[in-house]
């Protein structure tokens, strides 16, 4: 069979990038070209214009065209200066000894000048004269448009011209990047050439004595050699390979959340260890400090400790949770008992900040768990509601859904949550009002105790807001009987 002859990689891609090169090189050079002239032509204009305010002021004072002197104001040989009123008929031209009769409205710099101020044409030939001409034109407060032109010699085009050094330059750059170019895509040829043989080796089974490092592109047979070999290999190590990938990515989860929660422990301990300090450092700078202020800073360095403690004691019980769920204990636990007493715990605090509590149980249910950390769930569900509702009552239920499963609900009637925090609330220090929280002495971690603490114990929650304001929170747990 006839093999058909291929461009190689290496020298198509080097047309490629001539082709592409000329394409952006021609492109720069013909915007270039054209932005220099517009530049020198407004420059040119600028001058001019200067000439045109100088004639409009003169006139304005009352003096005659045949009296404003130009001398010293333009470096033009043959300038010539048109005075034109505001119905285009012209009125004064130093070039001509008759002047004309037909209206210069149409005319581009004219145009222009009344209605914008300012006007120029770069190139244009005059009737009258049978010259061409670069025209500025400016209107003055009179409603006269003062003109002024140059002739458009060799001097004057040559003035215009675009700088032809920054082209050769532009040739010159890209000839090198072409030749550079060359160098690197024949480099890149015998990657692709290397890769190819070991690729085709590797398929024929062949020991393989090539084993420097090859580029990660991977283009035409060359790919379909290093499929076909890792194919008929795939099968062999497939389970192991997803087995160590999901280890691997297990334990990176393991160091990330790691990682993440001793960031935001560290940054949750600054603020209270910070706090402590200055009010030691007060309290040793100034010893002479009234009795009142020494209680107030020693009372404020207590709340502040014992905010570390509710913190690392917080702490302590979520990476128990998290590293050795399953080493906690586990026994038989009357539920319905639980919740009673956490709520008569929860009530002289409930009574303080004028909230009802209301219970509806529905019968005695048991299950299998660890009675300290569902313990923790209700009391942070309910010193939540307590501290942060807003509300006047806290209404908590506890019913059988069916034989397997119980179902705990915790309510208020307060104002809720923005719906936007409600996907990360239970995440680790996340706060839905950070000032509040930590004001009310919140370490951020109650609600991540609480989800895990369920998750522990087989059990599913979940929160929303209510039609009629505030939160419901629903757990379910599996019973035994």
């Amino acid at each position: 069979m006839k093999q058909t002859l291929r461009i190689p990689y290496a020298r198509r891609l080097y047309l490629w990038l001539l082709g592409y090169s000329a394409i952006i090189l021609g492109c720069f050079l013909i915007f270039q070209y054209h932005r220099e002239r517009e530049f020198k032509s407004a420059e040119l204009d600028a001058q001019l214009q200067i000439v045109n305010s100088y004639i409009l002021d003169e006139l304005e004072r009352g003096k005659e065209m045949k009296d404003v002197s130009l001398d010293g104001l333009h470096p033009f040989g043959d300038l010539r200066v048109s005075v034109i009123d505001g119905k285009g008929n012209v009125i004064y031209d130093n070039s001509l000894d008759a002047l004309p009769h037909d209206s210069h409205l149409r005319r581009q710099e004219i145009r222009d000048a009344l209605s914008r101020g300012t006007g120029f044409t770069v190139r244009r030939h005059s009737q009258s004269t049978g010259l061409t001409y670069f025209y500025s034109a400016r209107k003055g407060e009179n409603g006269y448009v003062v003109r002024t032109a140059v002739p458009y010699s060799v001097t004057l085009s040559s003035l215009l011209q675009a700088d032809y050094g920054f082209i050769w330059f532009m040739c010159v750059v890209t000839l090198v990047m072409c030749v550079l170019g060359f160098f690197a895509t024949r480099r890149l040829g015998q990657h692709i050439s290397r890769l190819n043989r070991f690729a085709e080796n590797a398929e024929k089974g062949l020991r393989i004595y090539d084993t420097e490092p090859f580029p990660h592109d991977e283009l035409g047979d060359i790919s379909n050699h290093i499929v076909r070999l890792y194919a008929s290999l795939q099968k062999a190590v497939a389970d192991r390979d997803r087995e160590h990938s999901a280890a691997l990515k297990q334990e990176r989860e393991k160091e990330r959340i790691k990682r993440q929660l001793t960031d935001n422990i560290n940054h949750e301990l600054k603020t209270p260890v910070a706090s402590i300090r200055v009010c030691l450092e007060t309290l040793l700078t100034h010893p002479y400090l009234s009795r009142e202020k020494r209680e107030e800073f020693l009372k404020r360095s207590f709340m502040n400790i014992d905010r570390l403690s509710k913190l690392l004691a917080d702490v302590a019980l979520i990476t128990r949770m998290t590293e050795g769920g399953d080493a906690i204990a586990r026994s038989r636990v009357d539920l319905t008992s639980l919740i009673i007493d956490t709520i008569q715990d929860c009530r002289p605090a409930a009574q303080r900040a004028e909230i009802e509590i209301k219970m509806d149980i529905e019968r005695e249910l048991k299950m299998r768990g660890n009675a300290q950390l569902l313990t923790s769930v209700f009391h942070n569900l309910i010193d939540n509601a307590i501290a942060y509702s807003g509300g006047s009552e806290i209404c908590i239920s506890v019913k059988q859904a069916n034989t397997k499963r119980c179902t705990l609900t915790v309510s208020d009637n307060g104002t809720g949550v923005d719906p936007v925090h409600l996907p990360r609330i239970f995440e680790r220090f996340y706060r839905v009002d950070k000032g509040r929280s930590r004001a009310a002495g919140g370490t951020g971690l109650g609600l991540s105790i609480v989800k895990n603490a369920v998750l522990l114990h087989d059990g599913k929650i979940s929160v929303e807001n209510r039609p009629t304001g505030g939160l419901l929170f629903t757990i379910t747990f599996p019973l035994v009987y």
